[in-house]
C-alpha cells in the first residue's frame, strides 16, 4: 500500500500569492513542457497578470495547490465551447521540491471532481508532451486513459514532440 500525499489543499489563487506564484513558476523546467502563453522568465508582472485573469471566475477555474501555507503550483480545468462544449481541458505544474510525492494525481483527481460537479461534463483531458513521463504517469495514477498520441504535432523550443490526449469520462450512475 502506497503512503498518502503529503498534506496539501486546493484553494482560488489570492494576491497575496504573489511572491510565491514568482517564485516557483520562474522554472525553465515547468514551462518547457507547458504552452508558449506559460513565460520563461516568469516575472511579477507575468504573476499579476495570472492573478487578475482567473481571480473573478465562478465557479473557479485555476486553483493554488498550497503546500505549508504557500502556493507551490498550479491546477486548473478550462470547459471548451461550441461543440465541445461537455469537455474540459485540464492543466497543471507543481514545484520542483513537491514533485515526486503523489500531490499531482490527488489533485487532479479532486479537480476532476470538481470539473464534474461544477459544468455538465463529460469528459476531462490532458494533452501532455510525449517526453512528459511523470505528468502521464499521474494522469495514469488519476484515472486517466489514453485515448491518442498525435506523432510530432508539437514544436517547443525548437524540439518536435508528440502531443498525447489523456482522458477520463464522467461515471455514470
Amino acid at each position: 500500500m502506497s503512503a498518502p500525499p503529503p498534506s496539501f489543499a486546493l484553494r482560488p489563487w489570492r494576491t497575496d500569492d504573489l511572491p510565491d506564484l514568482v517564485r516557483w513558476a520562474d522554472d525553465a523546467d515547468i514551462a518547457s513542457n507547458l504552452t508558449n502563453t506559460f513565460p520563461h522568465p516568469y516575472t511579477e508582472a507575468d504573476g499579476i497578470a495570472f492573478l487578475n485573469r482567473f481571480r473573478n471566475d465562478a465557479p473557479v477555474r485555476v486553483f493554488a495547490i498550497v503546500v505549508d501555507d504557500h502556493a507551490v503550483g498550479s491546477i486548473g480545468v478550462f470547459p471548451q465551447d461550441d461543440i465541445f462544449h461537455r469537455n474540459a481541458e485540464l492543466g497543471y505544474w507543481l514545484a520542483a521540491p513537491f514533485r515526486g510525492r503523489g500531490i499531482v494525481p490527488a489533485a487532479i483527481r479532486q479537480v476532476v471532481d470538481y470539473a464534474f460537479l461544477s459544468w455538465p461534463l463529460h469528459r476531462v483531458f490532458a494533452r501532455p508532451f510525449g517526453s512528459n513521463r511523470s505528468s502521464q504517469r499521474a494522469l495514469e495514477k488519476a484515472g486517466f486513459t489514453l485515448e491518442a498520441r498525435l506523432a510530432g504535432t508539437i514544436e517547443k523550443n525548437g524540439r518536435i514532440e508528440d502531443e498525447l490526449i489523456y482522458a477520463v469520462r464522467r461515471p455514470s450512475h
